[in-house]
Order: structure tokens, then C-alpha cells, then sequence
């Protein structure tokens, strides 16, 4: 054999051990088809930093749309109000830390304010906060609760009794979700515990969003409703525009 033709056999045996290369010389992992499966995992929805904003014209972060809601509101499933035996609010791990020294309640108090400060402890320390319940507008964070748009209790009666610690805690915890908002401590400790047939935001411009927040969350987890409160989740779905 000659040496030129050796070379080229050893030369064409080495190419093919080597990686693949994406046209271009790019990673070839980049030019992989739309809709292949991915070896990186996702990221949790509620990783420290990842600050979920509402969209154009809403208050919460992740609201379906009307149409979308109403379509989630039909396929929730109907059943009477659950027992609250076992039920405490220890079983659901609330104000989480949420990295750089912030709890859940601190990036909450960040995220639905105007003009906030905050210490090196990550306390909001001024700022504005204008309540979607009753339309106040507030300029001391301690005179806002977060609340939690499904409340715990509420949750544990339509299904959370069966859930383990870490979804209860996902819930409690939810940033990326309508779940969580800061409002008036007046009109928080108003609500309690209740559902939409029993306790509705003074403020009527607000039931849009309410309803869909309401509707997002208990679509999301599985959570049931009753009869009553599927009426008059759709008689504010109803006041949307659209």
C-alpha cells in the first residue's frame, strides 16, 4: 500500500470518532428538531429570581384569559364542600424563602408594588401598593397582608387534605400562578376563608380578574368547587370584556 493511501485511510478513520458537528460549527445540540426531548430540566416554577410579571392590564401573574377561563371553569369538577378535619395551617408551608435573604411574602410585597425599597434584610421599607380588592391605595407595607387568592383552608376542603407537604408548600408558595397578591389587611381578613359565592371584592372592577385568578388556580391543582361557587365564578367571568 502506498503511503499516500495510508494516510488517507488513517485520516478518514479519525473524522469519524469525532463529535458531530452542527452546521455552521455550532453546538449540535442547538440545531435539534422543534419538540426533542431536552436532557436539561426544566426549572422549577418558583427558583429564587425567577420573578413571574402580570401581563399588560393585569394585576397577577399567569391569568388565563376569559375565554380560556371560562373553558377551565366548565371542566372543574363539582362536589360539595369537603370536611376541614386535620386541617392547620402548619400543614402548609407558607413564606418560603425565596433566596437573598426574601421570603415569599418580601418578593410579593417587590413584585405588586410601585417605588419599592427595601434593607438589607430584604424588608420593603417604602413604596406604594394599591389594593385590587377595595381600590386603596396603601404607602406602609405592614398595613398589607399577602393573601392567598385560593385560600389554604379552602384548598384543603376541595382536595389539598390529600395532597403531600411539598405540593401543599408549592401552593402556599406560588409566584408564578395567581395565587398570591397584596392587598389591604382589611380586605384579606374580610375575605378569610371563603369562596366566591360567599365573599366577593368590594371593589366590581376587580371581578374579572378575580374570577379568572380563582378559576387559574383551582384549574391548575386539581382543586374542586361547588355548585354555588362555579355560578359565581361565571357571573364574573361575565364582567370581562372578552
Amino acid at each position: 500500500m502506498s503511503g499516500a493511501v495510508l494516510v488517507a485511510l488513517l485520516l478518514a478513520a479519525a473524522a469519524g470518532c469525532s463529535d458531530p458537528v452542527a452546521p455552521g460549527g455550532g453546538d449540535p445540540k442547538a440545531s435539534a428538531p422543534a419538540g426533542s426531548p431536552s436532557s436539561e430540566a426544566p426549572k422549577p416554577p418558583n427558583s429564587p429570581g425567577d420573578d413571574a410579571k402580570p401581563a399588560g392590564g393585569d394585576v397577577l401573574p399567569g391569568l388565563v384569559n376569559a375565554a380560556e377561563a371560562r373553558t377551565r371553569l366548565a371542566a372543574l369538577k363539582v362536589a360539595p364542600v369537603g370536611t376541614m378535619a386535620g386541617y392547620s395551617r402548619d400543614k402548609f408551608t407558607h413564606w418560603a424563602q425565596q433566596g437573598n435573604k426574601c421570603d415569599t411574602r418580601e418578593v410579593v410585597l417587590k413584585r405588586d408594588g410601585t417605588g419599592v425599597t427595601q434593607d438589607a434584610e430584604c424588608k420593603a421599607v417604602s413604596g406604594n401598593w394599591k389594593s385590587l380588592y377595595d381600590g386603596v391605595v396603601v404607602t406602609e407595607a405592614g398595613k398589607m397582608d399577602i393573601d392567598h387568592m385560593v385560600p389554604l383552608a379552602e384548598g384543603w376542603r376541595s382536595g389539598a387534605a390529600g395532597w403531600d407537604s411539598a405540593r401543599r408548600k408549592a401552593f402556599a408558595n406560588d409566584l408564578t400562578r395567581p395565587q398570591l397578591l397584596a392587598v389591604t389587611a382589611a380586605s384579606n381578613r374580610s375575605k378569610g376563608d371563603q369562596s366566591p359565592d360567599l365573599w366577593q371584592p368590594p371593589d366590581k372592577a376587580s371581578w374579572c380578574q378575580y374570577g379568572r385568578a380563582w378559576t387559574t388556580v383551582k384549574s391548575t391543582y386539581e382543586l374542586t368547587v361547588t355548585e354555588p361557587e362555579k355560578k359565581m365564578l361565571t357571573t364574573m367571568l361575565d364582567t370581562c370584556a372578552s
